[in-house]
């Protein structure tokens, strides 16, 4: 129930960003506002312990949702050969911008 609970927040959170993306005109997709609007809603319990449920539940089952792409890339192998080494140079650039942005928000979440 607790997982429940907290994909319910998960999906509010997103919708609302969704919603303030389109009514402010914001330069970035819904779901980016919606994770912003999550990093500030779980510092409350009634959030964080929810949502900390489901993000177990998703992590456990990391594995599957893997499967989609693993199709995608056997299905277009002919890109992936022709733009093999620019694709891994985007991963692993983003991988690296991924974490430093990830430190600064933990950084910045500690504080408090």
């Amino acid at each position: 129930m607790q997982a429940l609970i907290g994909f319910t927040w998960l999906l509010v959170l997103q919708t609302l960003g969704e919603f303030c993306s389109r009514l402010l005109h914001l330069p970035f997709p819904g779901p980016v506002t919606g994770m912003l609007l999550l990093l500030v809603a779980v510092r409350w319990p009634l959030v964080r312990d929810p949502v900390s449920a489901v993000a177990e539940f998703l992590l456990s089952h990391l594995s599957l949702l893997f499967i989609p792409v693993g199709v995608g890339v056997m299905t277009h192998i002919a890109l992936v050969s022709q733009y093999g080494w620019k694709i891994l140079i985007i991963i692993i650039i983003s991988t690296w911008l991924g974490m430093g942005m990830t430190l600064l928000a933990l950084r910045w979440g500690g504080k408090h």
